[in-house]
């Protein structure tokens, strides 16, 4: 070439040919880059998960918010990494086992079961097999059968947070807002949660020398299936109501399906001269019509579910997982209620309950 020199003329072409190159391998990369998605919170795949409610509501809705907020936090969001399918069964163990042995072949990532009718259902369909289950908030999870205490690994694909504070935390409770009340009436629903619950009050003022002079009075209703049915048992329990009054210095609220909701402490507050001992925050605070209450955090159950739940997304196995009860409890004290009933309630219980105190009547539309 004219003016160019062999030596020069190949430099050029070098060059340009290193120009051309470079930029083919940054076309490359740039398509590269928008052929492969940017990683996502969570990671790079798509999670999926179901979640089988016992009963439509209280608690379940505030434990599944507290879940999926949590799950949130660890990078596991609905519509972006976290694709899940909710069902609620009305409290029917048949159903839901049906459900869960259709749903199973979906290959879920975890299936999240909420209450103890969820988790019975889970049990009889699922217990043995691949599938990672995770319980919310059933009372005995180890009357189910799905793990064998909260102390050692689980033997199979359960674990999970149960519900209830422990008996004995709660007629410490009792005995502390109350030492002088002796006699108790306990109306519970004919649910299985309700027999261990039954089972572990009379092991406890058999065994404990500090509840021996504590008797409960039991009586059963009969247990009706359905997202209105704890109205229909709550109303059955009138007529015990009505016997126990005269024999009963308070009534315990049971830990089961109708415990759990309003309609129980509205009957026994309008038949009974008697306090109630709530089972829930809203008992008190959502002026349902109990005295006093210590509670499991719904949030808490939430939140430790999450973390589990988090740990099997990220590779950990089921029995590396060890079962939880809820770790945080909550008090909350009606001071009208207790002027009513003659309570006068101890600062210590008032310093626990904190902001969680009323202390003026509220009708139900100013209810929290």
């Amino acid at each position: 070439m004219p003016g160019v020199g062999r030596e020069g003329y190949f430099k050029e072409m070098v060059s340009k040919r290193l120009e051309r190159l470079g930029v083919r391998v940054l076309l490359s990369f740039v398509l590269i880059l928008a052929i492969i998605p940017l990683p996502r919170a969570g990671g790079d795949r798509i999670y999926r998960m179901l979640v089988l409610d016992s009963q439509e509501g209280y608690p379940y809705n505030e434990v599944r918010a507290s879940l999926f907020d949590h799950l949130r936090e660890y990078g596991y969001e609905m519509e972006r990494n976290l694709v899940v399918k909710i069902i609620t069964i009305g409290n029917d163990i048949e159903y839901g086992e049906r459900i869960l042995h259709r749903e199973v072949e979906n290959n879920y990532d975890v299936i999240f079961v909420g209450g103890t009718a969820a988790t019975v259902s889970a049990n009889r369909a699922l217990y043995g097999k691949e599938q990672p289950v995770v319980f919310g908030s059933p009372t005995d999870p180890v009357g189910i059968g799905v793990i064998r205490d909260f102390k050692t690994p689980p033997q199979a694909n359960f674990t999970g947070v149960s519900y209830p504070v422990p008996v004995r935390a709660r007629l410490k409770f009792v005995k502390q807002l109350m030492p002088g009340a002796k006699t108790f009436g306990f109306i519970y629903a004919d649910m299985p949660q309700s027999h261990s619950y039954r089972a572990w009050l009379e092991d406890l003022l058999k065994n404990d020398p500090e509840f021996r002079d504590i008797k409960i009075i039991f009586k059963s209703v009969s247990f009706v299936k359905g997202e209105t049915g704890d109205i229909l048992m709550a109303e059955e329990a009138g007529k015990y109501i009505e016997e126990l009054d005269p024999l009963v210095d308070a009534y315990i609220k049971p830990c089961d399906q109708m415990g759990t909701r309003r309609n129980f402490s509205e009957v026994v507050y309008r038949i009974s001269r008697k306090p109630l001992i709530g089972l829930v925050k809203d008992d008190v605070m959502g002026g349902w019509g109990a005295t006093a209450v210590v509670y499991p955090s719904h949030e808490s159950i939430g939140y430790q579910a999450a973390r589990m739940i988090k740990d099997i997304f990220r590779g950990k196995k089921v029995r590396d997982i060890l079962p939880e009860w809820p770790r945080t409890y909550g008090f909350a004290v009606d001071l009208v209620k207790a002027k009513q009933f003659g309570i006068v309630v101890p600062v210590e219980i008032l310093q626990l309950a904190g902001e969680n105190i009323i202390h003026y009547k509220i009708n139900r539309h100013e209810a929290k």
